[in-house]
This record gives C-alpha cells, sequence and structure tokens, in this order.
C-alpha cells in the first residue's frame, strides 16, 4: 500500500514551528511498515526549510519517504496537486484522533490479511492479537449513545 504519513501531532507532538518530542512508537512503526512493503510518503503542511527540517528529522531516525508532499519524487511540486494519491492516510486529525501506533501497525497488518471492514478491524478483540484496543470504536459508542438518547 502507499501509505501517507501526517508529521506534526503524528510523528511528533505539535509544536509548529518547531518539532515537537516523538510520539511513541511512530518511527518504529513506519520502520516496520517499509520492511513489510509498503510505501511511505510524508503528507504534511509544512513547506520548503520547515518541510525539509521534518525529512532530516526523521532521517536521523533512520527513516527515508518516498517522498514528501507529492506522489513521486520526480513530481514538480509547483504543479502537482496537494491531494496525494495514497492507499491510506494516518494523521492525527482523522475523525476519532490518532490511535496508538500499535492499533495502528495491527491494522494495517488486518487489513493485508483481507479483513477490510474498519470496525472490525478497529475494535478487534480477538486471542492472537499481541495489540487490543482499549477504548471501544468512536462510532460504536456514539451509535450506542444515540440509541440510549432515543435517536
Amino acid at each position: 500500500m502507499v501509505i501517507a504519513v501526517d508529521f506534526d501531532g503524528t510523528i511528533v507532538e505539535h509544536k509548529y514551528p518547531k518539532i515537537g518530542k516523538p510520539i511513541p512508537f511512530a518511527i518504529e512503526t513506519l520502520l516496520q511498515l517499509q520492511k513489510n512493503g509498503h510505501i511511505l510518503i510524508l503528507w504534511s503542511v509544512r513547506e520548503g526549510e520547515l518541510l525539509q527540517e521534518a525529512v532530516d528529522y526523521c532521517q536521523s531516525k533512520g527513516l527515508d519517504f518516498y517522498a514528501a508532499n507529492k506522489n513521486y519524487p520526480e513530481e514538480d511540486i509547483a504543479t502537482a496537486s496537494r491531494k496525494l494519491n495514497a492507499d491510506l492516510y494516518i494523521d492525527d486529525r482523522n475523525l476519532g484522533g490518532l490511535p496508538e501506533w500499535g492499533v495502528i501497525y495491527y491494522a494495517i497488518r488486518a487489513m493485508e490479511n483481507g479483513e477490510s471492514s474498519f470496525d472490525k478491524i478497529m475494535t478487534s478483540t480477538r486471542e492472537d492479537s499481541r495489540v487490543r484496543r482499549k477504548k471501544r470504536n468512536f462510532f460504536i459508542r456514539l451509535g450506542e449513545m444515540f440509541e440510549r438518547d432515543g435517536y
């Protein structure tokens, strides 16, 4: 899969324009996803020198992205669309927030194995799972709230 990954709030804590503290297991998980054959693209609001600082930070941790804010390294950023062509986007601004990196890794591995239901992946409690979701999925909780309140 091609996976677009945000930087601020996803790989590091929000301190934009500075680089925040690393978010636990972000780099390690992304490195493992690369080892599993996934193509990673850095997808950030950062541009110019600030983008290069993010790229350099990741490279200092051993993480090299296929491209940054573009679909492929040779793409002309001046004429390219800011919308990346990716199979999956990992971003702290997702509805429901950013899951723990262990949950993200498990969800991607489950998708590789043909489990296509987001709800099933994010709420799985299979016995062979080494990573368990501590909370029920946001949408399940929301649905239960609506049912309880008679909507």
